[in-house]
This record gives C-alpha cells, structure tokens and sequence, in this order.
C-alpha cells in the first residue's frame, strides 16, 4: 500500500497529519453534543414519565440508536467513503436532536425517543471516527492514531455539562423548557462537526487506500453481521477484539450508571459530580500514553493491562461504602481499564482482519459495544435494586477477569500477537 500510494504521489506521513487534525476537530463538537445531552436526558425521561423507574429510557434509546447504525454506516462508507458517510450520520444526529427536543417541549416522550434513536447516529459518527484515524496509520502507530481522537473527545466531554447552565437559560429565554435546550445546541454541535468533515477530511482516507467499493453489496443487517461474525471467529485476535469491545464496555457502563445512586445510598452524594468527572478523565484523559504502550508492548498486553485495571477498580467501588475515598479510585481506574480496552479492542480488530473485511468487521464491532452498554445501562438499575450495588460490581469483575483470561489465551495460541498486535 505504500507504494501505491507514493505512486500516486500521495504524501502518506502529510496526508494522515491533516486525517488528525480534521478528526480533532470534528470530535470534539461531537463529543459536546453527546455529553450535554447525557447530563440532562435522563432528568426529562423523568420528567416527561413523572417516574425515575424508567428513566434510563432515554440513555437506552439513543446507544441503541447507534448500535443499529454502526454497521449500516459502515457499509455506507465503503461504498461511498469516510467523509460522506460521516456527514450523513452527523446530520442525522442534529435531526434526531432536535426531535427530542421537540418531543420534550411538547411533553411527548414517544417523539422524544424517537428522537433520540435517531440522536444515535450522531454518537456513531463519533465512534467511528476512531477507525479513520487508524487507515493510513502505519501498522506501528494505529494504537497511537486511535488515542489520539480518543483523548480529543476529553474536551468535548468537559464542555458539554459545562455548557449545560448556558444552553438551559437560553432554552428560558426562548419561552421554552430549560431541559431542552441542550437537545438544541446538541443538534447545533453535529451541524459543525458535520461541516467539519466536510470541508477538511479530503481526499477520503479510504479511498486513499483503495478501500471503496462503489459496487459492494447495501447493507442487509443480519447478512453482514453473520459474514462479519465468520470473520471474526476466524481469527483469535479478532475474537480478542471484539470481546475487548464488549466486556470494557459493559462493565463500564454498569457500574457507572448506578455509582451516583449507590454514593447517595451512602450519604455522598454531594460527591457524586466530582467522582463522574475524575472518571472521565480516567476514561480519555489518559489515552495518548495508552496508545503509545498498545503501539511499543502490543494490543494484547494493553487489554491484559486494561482488564487487571477495570476489575481492580470495581472491587474498590464495592469498599467504597465503607470508604468514601476509594469511589475515587475505583471510577478513575474503571475509565483508565475501559480506556485499555477500546484503544487495545479497536487496535487488535483493525489488524486482526483482511482489508476487504475490514469496515464492515468495524461496523459489527461498535455494533456489538453498543448494545452491550444499552443493555449494562438497562439492566444495572433492577441490579442494585434487586441484589444490590455489589453483586453488580462482582458482576463487572467477573467480566473484567473473562477477558483477561481470554487475552493470556490468545497470547499463548498466537505467538505473532505478542509481537505486532
């Protein structure tokens, strides 16, 4: 490839440079928009139900949105290319916002799940930019690409519920719910990460590479997800992936979701804010050196390192009842183990697979995240409530120690993944 690409006198080092800066760009809006937006959706579920028992609808609709167009987009771009098929998902996203924030302010929560099905787009659009990042990375520098939009996102992700009191009072302003207003500039958010990629990400990475095909078949769910299944079960180090992808994530999501309810159980939570942020952080603000380890000790070794982290920090959220301090320390390293684990997952997949495969197989990967964090997050409140906050805990740990058992198996069964995945 790297020849063909000199011959086409297509300056591959250059050319990927402006892939990371056009990507950094357009994610940090994008990660803004999903971010306000998860600050405030769950308070108008509520409100618009007049219950908190489903609540979590909200959150739901719109992860599961973007499970179901993660391989729908993914057959998009591989016959049109990245940047089209980014635009059109973003601005899908905007649309679906708005929806919602229609759905509100006229207090009709099926609009507003519809809305917020379609607000997935936009959140799978984001996800995916992850992949582009990666297709002209050299083999030795994919996991570093990878991070590199991952810890972008950090920014979006702190300005989005900073910007929360802002969008509020402008919604007031207006005459119109204040809980909607984050709906609104959430559309406003996917319209520049939109224009974003429209205007900087040329010429197309994948078809820089060759891999478009105008001809490919369209999209038929069920048949790309078996012919990505068989590509993936072919393969350890894709097995790894995928299970990296599913298991970081739920476990994640589960615990996350119900930590602010569990520290209020306990009397902390005045606490709540600060330990959701320090998670963040732990979840972005660490990926480059994430990355760069993935790159130098290989991605198998980041998600056996991942896995150790996520299920070290659910056991100190389990103790965290008893000692306030380590909820701290338990949701820092949750999002650090999470962290390992897409960078790890995302790296492994990417190079586990043959190139004609390779979207789709991506495509069926955030597929599979996304429903796994639908489903942590619907199922996590009937957890706590039925057996309690640490039998949901232990649950993400055994998850956590799965994987690490599966990660030290495929060491042992593929000697090549100790060395270049």
């Amino acid at each position: 490839m790297v020849d063909a690409l000199a011959d086409a006198g297509v300056d591959r080092k250059v050319l990927q440079r402006r892939t990371l800066r056009s990507l950094r760009f357009a994610q940090v809006p994008g990660q803004a928009a999903v971010a306000g937006m998860v600050a405030v959706v769950s308070l108008l579920a509520s409100d618009l139900l007049g219950s908190d028992r489903l609540a979590g609808m909200g959150s739901a609709s719109f992860t599961i949105g973007a499970a179901f167009t993660a391989i729908p987009l993914a057959a998009f771009m591989r016959r049109r290319g990245r940047r089209v098929g980014l635009v059109r998902a973003l601005l899908i996203g905007a649309v679906g916002a708005s929806i919602a924030a229609t759905g509100g302010q006229l207090r009709w929560f099926p609009l507003f799940v519809i809305g917020m099905l379609a607000f997935g787009a936009g959140q799978a659009a984001t996800l995916q930019q992850r992949y582009v990042a990666a297709d002209l990375a050299e083999p030795e520098q994919q996991g570093a690409s990878i991070a590199a939009i991952v810890w972008v996102g950090t920014l979006g992700a702190a300005l989005g519920p900073l910007l929360t009191p802002f969008e509020k009072a402008a919604a007031e302003r207006l005459g119109l719910d204040e809980l909607v207003g984050p709906f609104l500039f959430a559309a406003a958010f996917f319209l520049v990460a939109a224009t974003v990629v429209w205007a900087r990400l040329r010429p197309d990475p994948l078809e820089v590479i060759g891999g478009i095909d105008p001809h490919a078949e369209r999209v038929r769910l069920l048949r790309v997800v078996r012919s990505s299944a068989s590509v993936i079960w072919s393969s350890p180090g894709a097995r790894l992936g995928i299970a990296a992808l599913a298991a970081s994530q739920a476990a994640m999501v589960g615990v996350m979701t119900m930590t602010p309810p569990h520290m209020k159980d306990h009397g902390h939570a005045d606490l709540s804010a600060l330990v959701i942020a320090l998670h963040i952080v732990g979840m972005y603000g660490l990926s480059p050196w994430v990355g760069r380890f993935v790159d130098r000790r290989g991605a198998v070794r980041g998600i056996q390192v991942g896995a150790f982290v996520l299920g070290t920090g659910t056991v100190a959220t389990v103790m965290a009842g008893y000692v306030p301090a380590l909820m701290f320390v338990g949701l820092f390293l949750l999002g650090l183990g999470w962290s390992f684990g897409l960078i790890g997952g995302t790296t492994i997949l990417t190079a586990s697979v043959p190139e004609a495969s390779r979207v789709e197989v991506q495509g069926t990967g955030d597929l599979t995240l996304s429903l796994c964090g639908a489903g942590a997050a619907l199922s996590s409140g009937f957890v706590k409530a039925s057996f309690g906050f640490h039998l949901l805990a232990d649950g993400a740990a055994v998850l956590a120690a799965g994987l690490l058992v599966l990660a030290w198996y495929t060491a042992a069964i593929t000697p090549t993944a100790r060395r270049t995945t």
